[in-house]
């Protein structure tokens, strides 16, 4: 029988680690099978538990509140460079990808994945395949291409751009009203003008037109 391949679950939301482990576990007995031999949910969790089990794959959210995928990326590559890292994520924004590959990471898939098709990534990761959603592998070329009008990988003004002004910013850029991000942030109304106003400044735009250009020309819609 082919030794199973052993997966290490991060994630910051517990009942998320449960219903991966729930699925991973009822499609574990593919080929090779697959076993889970831990989970943590925090990135000091995740890298004790890491150097401990020795995984063969690391199934990694890219966001969580002590510094998320890349966190644990940094900490743990140079020591155990055989482990293999797989981007599981709710966000599909360039940024994120980009820095987790550019981290690491093997692959990056998002969350809306099935149970199936992340067992089959699980197992293409671990043989040295990269695997992307469908419309993330874009981001990747486009990030370690040289053609003309790639987007850059590294982006200052960007980076002047707080986690929280980047998600206004992405649904923003979506069409959505003030009121309907914050409601989907779980902010008010005057904390989102306020986000909005600070990445007006920082990327010297004048309405919320300029600035939804400037991010879907970055990829971040």
């Amino acid at each position: 029988m082919t030794d199973p391949i052993t997966v290490f679950l991060v994630d910051d939301h517990g009942l998320f680690r449960a219903g991966v482990r729930a699925e991973l576990e009822r499609g574990a007995a593919g080929d090779p099978p697959l076993e889970i031999v831990g989970e943590a949910g925090s990135v000091d969790e995740a890298v004790a538990g890491i150097a401990h089990l020795k995984p063969h794959v690391v199934l990694l959210d890219v966001h969580m509140p002590d510094g998320g995928g890349a966190a644990v990326l940094a900490r743990v590559r140079k020591e155990q460079p055989d482990v293999v890292f797989l981007a599981l994520s709710v966000s599909d924004a360039a940024e994120d990808v980009i820095a987790v590959i550019r981290g690491g990471a093997r692959g990056y898939v998002t969350k809306t994945i099935s149970a199936r098709e992340l067992g089959d990534a699980v197992r293409r990761v671990k043989v040295g395949d990269a695997v992307f959603s469908p419309r993330l592998a874009g981001f990747v070329l486009d990030a370690f291409s040289d053609r003309p009008g790639a987007a850059p990988a590294v982006d200052p003004e960007l980076d002047l751009l707080t986690k929280r002004e980047r998600d206004v910013l992405r649904l923003l850029a979506r069409g959505y009203s003030y009121k309907e991000i914050a409601g989907e942030l779980f902010i008010s109304v005057k904390t989102v003008e306020t986000h909005v106003s600070s990445v007006l400044r920082k990327t010297q735009l004048s309405n919320r037109y300029e600035l939804s250009r400037w991010a879907s020309d970055r990829r971040l819609v």
